[in-house]
């Protein structure tokens, strides 16, 4: 796929399954040199989306219990993707060996991972847990650096997810992570969530072959089905009573954090790889914290200047190319 551009079959074209060179160009798989403003800003963008998860979670969460929450803003993204594939001509999958893929991406990178952290938050304080949940660019790196080797693992990537923790920390609190390790068990869940999205990043490019939106719909239609009965057997939606602000929160989620968000975050992961990749965990910290202010008036972080230069430091480590340095620091010694 790399090298050339992305064509997709006349007899596949509709699937969204590239396997061979034809006349029909698939514009959001286009596969630019790693590193171009363009790309960056694709991170930047899946940040954004990713970073409304938290407020809107909390706006919603005020009336829909978790798993009906889950369920029903996974379906709303699918079907807003559906309407979408509808007009560029597209189609989901039929054939079983996709939908396994799209069944184990899912599970992986979602439903397993949110549950996990979900039942965690009852006894984490969430100041810890975002802390917790922010180690993914570490695990990523161990897991390539010492199993997959997919891609380098460099000193200085190693260093960028370091830093964006320890930013991260910042932002949060310190004294906040004091009461760490005194509920182990939960704590321990939130990390192995952690791992399963390290994992998921890495096994996400086996789905290169696939459009991005194609993967993302099926993924999230997978994702919504599989609770839809958990939630009507536990939660009864039908006897809820979700106020305006709830619903809409609903909506807004699906469509701008799952939909578009996981869409981003296939076509970064093709353009820049799993490493990079997971640098926007990072920025979605003082994004978050950003949106928080202003949608919820929570009050702005004390050490949130500090934090945001750590953060930022770390994802220029985790994402700016090494040659890159190198001229810079060839320029500083030529001064």
């Amino acid at each position: 796929m790399r090298g050339e551009p992305n064509k997709v079959p006349q007899s596949t074209a509709r699937t969204g399954r590239a396997t061979a060179p034809v006349q029909t160009p698939i514009p959001s798989i286009n596969p630019r040199p790693k590193g171009g403003w363009r790309d960056y800003a694709l991170l930047l963008a899946l940040a954004c989306c990713w970073s409304s998860t938290y407020p809107l979670t909390k706006i919603g969460l005020g009336s829909i219990p978790p798993i009906t929450f889950i369920s029903a803003r996974s379906l709303v993204a699918a079907l807003f993707l559906f309407v979408i594939l509808r007009f560029r001509g597209l189609t989901i999958p039929t054939d079983l060996k996709a939908w396994k893929l799209f069944a184990f991406q899912q599970t992986i990178n979602s439903t397993i991972p949110f549950l996990m952290i979900t039942w965690a938050q009852l006894y984490v304080p969430a100041a810890p847990t975002v802390v917790l949940a922010s180690t993914t660019p570490i695990f990523a790196f161990l897991i390539t650096w010492g199993i997959t080797r997919h891609e380098p693992a460099t000193l200085l990537k190693l260093i960028g997810a370091i830093l964006g923790l320890a930013g991260t920390a910042v932002i949060i609190g310190l004294d906040a992570l004091q009461g760490m390790g005194h509920q182990l068990i939960a704590e321990l869940a939130i990390l192995l969530a952690t791992v399963s999205f390290a994992c998921a990043t890495i096994f996400g490019l086996r789905l290169s072959d696939y459009d991005p939106m194609v993967v993302a719909a099926g993924s999230l239609l997978f994702g919504g089905m599989v609770l839809l009965p958990v939630s009507l057997i536990v939660d009864h939606p039908w006897t809820l009573h979700p106020t305006p602000e709830a619903l809409a929160a609903v909506v807004a989620m699906g469509i701008f954090s799952s939909a578009l968000g996981l869409m981003l975050f296939y076509m970064c992961l093709v353009r820049l790889g799993t490493l990079t990749t997971n640098a926007q965990g990072y920025l979605r910290i003082p994004i978050g914290v950003a949106l928080s202010v202003v949608l919820l008036g929570e009050s702005v972080p004390s050490n949130l200047a500090l934090g945001l230069v750590l953060v930022m430091a770390g994802v220029a480590a985790m994402t700016i190319p090494g040659g890159v340095y190198k001229r810079w620091l060839g320029r500083l010694r030529g001064l």
